[in-house]
């Protein structure tokens, strides 16, 4: 499985998850988009619909056809659509994550502790590929 840890410094969740969630549907995968907090996948799921002439389909967990959904928003790191890409949006892991081919665990800097611990517990898992990404300006750079 792969992990990228994606430290946000510039823009929310809501505004680097449209992206994500791109690559991902144009890749043909489904993605799961996975949140505790309700009011903030009410933001993913507004960002997803802009710009208007290309949004984003996607539903909610425990809504009619979640199935079909390419993105489904969620409390839960259930894939109900098939997902095999997980996005962790509110900056907490959640163990059973290694039925995802692969998973952005974006944070901030108040969940900046808890990333740093999951990136040491992640580390000694012979079969997780980690990778760290982090906002230089407008734009994405892996880092050490």
């Amino acid at each position: 499985m792969r992990v990228d840890f994606y430290q946000l410094s510039r823009d929310p969740a809501e505004k680097v998850l449209p992206l994500l969630a791109r690559n991902t549907v144009n890749a043909g995968a489904r993605l799961l988009v996975v949140s505790g907090d309700g009011a903030q996948l009410v933001r993913i799921g507004a960002a997803l619909w802009e710009p208007r002439e290309s949004f984003l389909a996607h539903g909610r967990a425990g809504e009619l056809h979640e199935e079909r959904q390419p993105i489904l928003l969620s409390d839960r790191a259930e894939p109900a659509n098939g997902a095999s890409y997980l996005a962790l949006a509110d900056g907490v892991w959640r163990e059973g994550e290694a039925k995802f081919e692969r998973t952005f665990y974006l944070f901030d800097q108040a969940s900046l502790q808890g990333a740093r611990d999951c990136w040491r517990m992640l580390g000694i898992r012979e079969s997780v590929d980690r990778h760290f990404w982090k906002q230089e300006g407008g734009r994405w750079v892996e880092g050490p």
